[in-house]
């Protein structure tokens, strides 16, 4: 009964996925007392508000949930937050899909304009304001991110180019170095200095490798309901 109630509550967070695996482990009065031991799941192509994810694998531990209710016929909620345990595969094609998001393309527009800033570029916000930037491509290499897009204007639409290196600067931070902004082709290249995104301290990445064609990432977070 639980593992298919789980199996619809996380359908229900995804609007695509493929071979949905769901393993529960743990005694009968455990469980009935609504406390799981471990979860493992792992999907294929799964899309998560316009996310796309080739590979996904999560094990979680010590949760904690609404069994009663679910037995009532009412939807699994988690009642308390939970460590988990996990390994992230994109592809270039899926990072390509996702950049139609608006959750991905909104926050690189940001990030270009943080970007712009922290290069010596004055109210970087006015030069970006009321206009729109289509995300249009990316590419992924042993060493580099690629993602190229066009700052919408209808006298004169701006290619738009960042090129990086991605690291980990720490378990919870991305350094983005060696690092390059280039809009327009007459517009000389604009190499800055690296840049880091703090994700948050419930993140714990323990890799973060950039492959030709694939990004792969192992590590914990802490899940809150």
């Amino acid at each position: 009964m639980l593992s298919p109630a789980c199996s619809v509550w996380l359908r229900s967070q995804v609007s695509k996925v493929e071979d949905l695996q769901v393993k529960i482990e743990g005694g009968d009065r455990q469980i009935l007392g609504g406390y799981i031991p471990r979860v493992s799941i792992s999907a294929h192509h799964a899309v998560y508000q316009g996310l796309h994810l080739s590979e996904i694998q999560l094990v979680g531990e010590n949760i904690r949930i609404n069994l009663g209710q679910v037995i009532k016929g009412k939807p699994l909620r988690l009642l308390e937050p939970i460590p988990v345990v996990g390994k992230l595969l994109l592809q270039e094609a899926d990072l390509k899909e996702s950049l139609q998001a608006p959750l991905l393309s909104t926050a690189l527009t940001e990030l270009l304009g943080t970007l712009l800033q922290s290069g010596g570029i004055k109210n970087p916000d006015e030069a970006l304001k009321d206009q729109q930037i289509s995300w249009q491509q990316v590419s992924i290499d042993s060493e580099r991110l690629t993602l190229g897009g066009v700052l919408a204007d209808a006298d004169n639409p701006t290619p738009v180019v960042i090129r990086s290196g991605l690291t980990l600067a720490s378990s919870h931070e991305l350094r983005l170095a060696p690092l390059e902004i280039e809009m327009a082709s007459e517009s000389p290249v604009r190499n800055l200095d690296s840049f880091q995104i703090d994700l948050g301290s419930e993140v714990d990445i323990e890799e973060l490798t950039l492959k030709p064609g694939q990004l792969i990432c192992r590590g914990r977070l802490r899940v809150i309901p």
